[in-house]
């Protein structure tokens, strides 16, 4: 996978000594650095390949550059047909020739190695040289040779089931009008509106059956065959995910913290917490995955250089440059998303010299993409909203402590007793969210009621303090790093009580992930609501040594905007991290739902009841077959799990083993159709569907949002742990997303529904007696009609 390109300075320059000199690199007359590309790629953010391109001229490798990114990154290529997968294996095939320009038929049985048998059979009906030592002619190996090669190797006897749906019991085909009912009622969603968009019309299907159908005498005459139905459901018309929800489709012009944005906790570390390897690559990889705020640990640099470095301190963790991130970070900010980027500083240079050479770096470095001063529009005033990131497009915002004087007679500080920790360790903090101006280690006025209360308050602290690991450690930000921060203001969380009163939009606090859970369960509306007025950061409590990770969704249906995961784990939580953020346009923000915006609607995200202004959703899956799901022959099993609200169904559902070894096509029949009943916000919920082989082997999964799914027949492709779209691997299922209906409507519904079907078919009898009289009808949600 093709993850970035590079140019100029920031190629990779040759170290070989030899090649050097071949280029002249030395000399600054030869221009070597205008000449260089190179391509980054790699199965994660962490193993990477560095390819070095040198053209012949100058400038020639940036119009390349950019479009082998823009194509690499472009989200349809990350959400591809299943006729893009097979149109990869031809064309894999196609370009792995011999030394004569010839394809070895030894390339066919490696690229499907499960069932040699199969395979040489395949070949034989395709009319193809079946013998390992055999040659084929490129240009007797054409597309349609290959399908027809793949159509005998998978057979794909579910799709025979579809047409006897359809009453297709004597001949083997579709007609146009049979193709008609199987687009749009099978395969339409039935959330969408008939007045909004409009079913296919008889031009259009029969444009579809001659794209499609591979026998010409059968598309002549309005027919479609079962081959030409599976190459037309492998076809950019049956999707799995809508397509409009994979570019920036969601309003970009509300207030910051109005959106979910994709965020990296300690982002340099390559591996765990203890004794990981730190890399500015880490910086670049993220960015590129669309990752808008990323965590900056920094530290004093050591004489003579005094460098400022960053690391996770009091570990065996690599140090980097200070300088070498920002400018990683500068190289790579905006080439996947415009929209803006947070930079949150866990500063502990007590320097005041190093901290002004950190906001040197930044301020030259970044130049006008930083964002220094606020805007007239939004004062940093209680009650005055944030910017939007449309607003902040191509802008880097600062989150670092603010300078501030202390006051030991505020409100916070005489509440604060003495056992909490001490967060920073200079005379002088920061300010509490009372808005004043608070001396941390004031001392408490009352002693505790008895020996248990102390000590449970010391267990509490320790606890605390092995959860935040650094991050209450931080030191006093001196004038220069202090004046950078305008919108992204942290202070230490106190009450929501507190921060509603204040209610300034622009401070942000952040929680461990344990300490944002308590809160969550002990004042879940509270929680809500104060994420409606200002930003919130989650991250992973400091015992996660092993760059683990939380579930996320858990804090989105609260709201919090931040929620920040170990990148470079590929666990399950990353993996429903990365699902998330795909729609949008990859932009690294999602729109939040109205229930987490509107201050006058009140959520609880632990309710179980019906929620105003919002349409449940149903969702049924049934698992019908796989395609090449594996390199050995074996039995498989589909699991199929909900993450939604608390009281969303939970079950997760698990098929049974095929019932006979076959990795090519393996069928699952007479399986029970997976249910959702009752999905109460589709909008914070997300389907996983996981393949594994008879031994518990992971074979590739796939996470939906259930507001993007596409009903009908799909076919799903898997992806790797790291999110990475498997070629060959894909499930054939049929999918059903529809309005919750409860069942004491169930019975109104179903009479609605009886009596539409009369009037559609009365209808139908009309039109075909060409009476001048016709009925509307509506089969949309009734919130569209």
């Amino acid at each position: 996978m093709i993850r970035d390109t590079r140019i100029g300075k920031y190629a990779k320059v040759p170290k070989n000594s030899k090649i050097r000199e071949i280029f002249n690199v030395e000399n600054p007359e030869s221009n070597f650095y205008t000449k260089c590309l190179t391509v980054v790629s790699g199965s994660d953010f962490v193993n990477l390949t560095f390819d070095n391109f040198v053209a012949f001229k100058e400038n020639v490798v940036k119009g390349w550059a950019d479009e082998i990114l823009k194509i690499a990154t472009h989200t349809l290529c990350h959400n591809p047909p299943r006729s893009v997968s097979i149109s990869k294996m031809f064309t894999k095939i196609k370009l792995f020739v011999n030394e004569e320009r010839r394809i070895p038929v030894k390339n066919i049985y490696q690229m499907f190695p499960a069932d040699r048998k199969r395979v040489e059979a395949a070949l034989v009906a395709s009319h193809l040289p079946s013998l390992k030592t055999d040659l084929i002619n490129p240009e007797d190996f054409t597309e349609l040779i290959f399908r027809q090669f793949l159509t005998h190797l998978c057979s794909r006897p579910e799709v025979n089931e579809i047409f006897d749906l359809l009453d297709v019991l004597l001949k083997p085909y579709l007609t146009r009008q049979q193709m008609s009912t199987f687009i749009n009622k099978i395969q339409r969603d039935a959330r969408l509106s008939e007045f909004l968009f409009k079913p296919v019309q008889p031009e259009q299907i029969q444009n579809l059956i001659e794209e499609y159908e591979p026998a010409k005498i059968n598309s002549h005459k309005g027919h479609i065959s079962p081959e030409g139905l599976i190459w037309y459901l492998s076809g950019p018309e049956n999707n799995l995910i809508f397509p409009d929800r994979l570019t920036v489709h969601q309003d970009m012009t509300q207030p910051l913290s109005h959106y979910f944005i994709n965020s990296s906790h300690n982002t340099y570390l390559t591996a765990g917490q203890f004794s990981g390897i730190s890399s500015p690559e880490m910086y670049r990889q993220v960015l590129l995955a669309g990752c808008r705020c990323l965590e900056l640990d920094c530290w004093k640099g050591r004489p003579p250089d005094e460098e400022p470095i960053i690391t996770h301190g009091f570990t065996m963790t690599t140090e980097i440059l200070f300088k070498d991130v920002i400018e990683a970070i500068a190289e790579s900010a905006f080439k996947t998303s415009q929209y803006p980027v947070i930079l949150s500083f866990e500063n502990h240079v007590d320097s005041p010299k190093q901290q002004a050479k950190m906001a040197d770096y930044c301020r030259t470095i970044f130049g006008d993409m930083l964002l220094t001063e606020t805007m007239d529009k939004y004062p940093l005033k209680p009650g005055t909203p944030i910017p939007s990131p449309q607003e902040l497009m191509g802008k880097i915002l600062i989150k670092n402590k603010k300078n501030r004087m202390t006051n030991p007679n505020s409100q916070m500080g005489q509440r604060r007793k003495s056992l909490e920790p001490v967060l920073d360790q200079t005379a002088q903090t920061e300010s509490i969210q009372t808005g004043e101006n608070v001396d941390e280690q004031c001392e408490v006025d009352e002693e505790p009621e008895n020996i248990e209360q102390e000590e449970e308050e010391e267990q509490e602290l320790k606890k605390n303090e092995s959860d935040e690991g650094t991050a209450g450690q931080e030191v006093r930000a001196y004038e220069e790093m202090s004046s950078l921060v305008n919108y992204i203001q942290p202070v230490k969380f106190e009450s929501f009580e507190v921060a509603k009163k204040i209610n300034k939009s622009y401070i942000i606090s952040s929680f461990t992930e344990t300490k944002a859970l308590d809160l969550l369960i002990k004042f879940p509306i509270d929680f809500v609501e104060y994420n409606k007025r200002q930003m919130s950061r989650i991250y992973p409590k400091g015992t996660r040594v092993d760059s683990s990770n939380y579930m996320p969704h858990v804090f989105w249906n609260a709201g919090c905007q931040m929620v920040a995961l170990n990148f470079q784990t590929a666990d399950l939580p990353m993996q429903l991290n990365s699902s998330f953020f795909e729609i949008n346009g990859r932009s690294g923000y999602i729109l939040k739902h109205e229930l987490l915006r509107r201050l006058e609607k009140t959520f609880d995200p632990f309710t179980a009841d019906r929620i105003d202004v919002v349409v449940s959703n149903t969702v049924s899956i049934l698992i019908i077959s796989g395609q090449f799901l594996s390199d050995r022959n074996s039995k498989f099993y589909v699991e199929v799990e909900l993450f939604g609200l608390h009281h969303d169904p939970k079950r997760k559902y698990r098929t049974k083993l095929n019932t006979e070894q076959n990795s090519i096509n393996p069928q699952w029949k007479d399986e029970e159709t997976f249910v959702f009943e009752k999905i109460l916000v589709p909008e914070l919920a997300s389907i996983r569907i996981s393949t594994f082989d008879d031994s518990g082997k992971f074979i590739g999964h796939r996470i939906l949002p259930v507001t993007a799914l596409q009903t009908g027949y799909r076919h799903i492709g898997l992806r790797s742990e790291t999110n990475q779209q498997l070629t060959m691997p894909s499930l054939f299922v049929h999918i059903e997303v529809k309005d919750y209906v409860p069942d004491t409507w169930a019975g109104m519904v179903e009479h609605q529904t009886s009596n539409s079907i009369l009037l559609l078919s009365f209808s139908l009898q009309l039109q075909h007696l060409q009476a001048p009289i016709s009925f509307l009808t509506c089969s949309a949600p009734a919130r569209d009609c």
